[in-house]
């Protein structure tokens, strides 16, 4: 099945408005030759508007690190799609393993914000994945049927399509560890057979499941050689131009 690879990265909490542009233009200038592949950048909302603008005409597209699920409303230090949106994002990123375990967000309101994004036009990125505590205790496939089943809830086949996955082990966010190819293809198949459940093998085929664990431009192209890997959420090497390149350069 043809699956257009997306590399996305997400800039967290980092950049100022500035150095966000910058980052944003450069990666868009050499993003030219590129035509085989979809490029999505989250940067923090301040400075959501001024990065759409930076790659506008570009293959990148913009994205929003997390997003309520209504129009408007008494929701403060939320931000509604309808807002994302006008900002200039396409995508947003849901169930990030720091917005479960450091805001306790859980399924259920994961869930909720993936539907309301849906509504309004927004393609949610959906992050699953495990603890190191859960991998050893051998719960990583009852750890990410649970997150899908429950993150795809009440979505219809229609929707399912313009969902994206991204597995991430929590294990190797931001440590380093990245989990063996193996070990993410071993996952990125089972996710897709979970969806396969959930909706259909025909549909299951055409979703794109993302890895994100301490991708870097070391091991992007032994990654993106697995069969089930169609992309990669990136965070740290995200941020700096040299790495990012090299990532969204990766070998088909």
């Amino acid at each position: 099945m043809d699956r257009t690879p997306l590399i996305a990265g997400n800039w967290k909490m980092y950049l100022s408005v500035a150095e966000a542009v910058q980052l944003a233009s450069s990666l868009a200038e050499g993003c030219r030759d590129l035509a085989d592949r979809e490029v999505m950048l989250a940067p923090p909302y301040i400075s959501l508007a001024a990065v759409a603008s930076a790659v506008k005409g570009s293959i990148i597209q913009v994205a929003g690190q997390n997003v309520c699920w209504d129009k408007e409303g008494a929701f403060t230090g939320e931000i509604s799609p309808v807002m994302l949106k006008e900002a200039g994002a396409a995508m947003v990123i849901l169930g990030h393993s720091e917005r479960r375990h450091i805001f306790a967000e859980d399924d259920k309101l994961v869930n909720r914000r993936l539907r309301g994004a849906l509504v309004f036009g927004l393609s949610p990125i959906l992050c699953v994945g495990e603890t190191l505590d859960e991998r050893e205790r051998d719960a990583t496939f009852t750890v990410l049927e649970t997150q899908l089943t429950e993150g795809l809830k009440d979505v219809g086949h229609e929707d399912a399509l313009n969902v994206v996955i991204a597995y991430e082990p929590v294990w190797a966010i931001g440590t380093g560890k990245t989990a063996s190819n193996e070990q993410a293809q071993e996952a990125h198949k089972f996710i897709r057979e979970v969806a396969g459940r959930l909706y259909e093998k025909k549909l299951a085929d055409k979703i794109r499941i993302l890895y994100g664990g301490s991708v870097k431009p070391e091991n992007i192209d032994m990654l993106m050689a697995q069969p089930d890997i169609d992309g990669a959420l990136v965070g740290g090497a995200a941020l700096k131009f040299e790495s990012f390149d090299r990532i969204i350069h990766f070998s088909l």
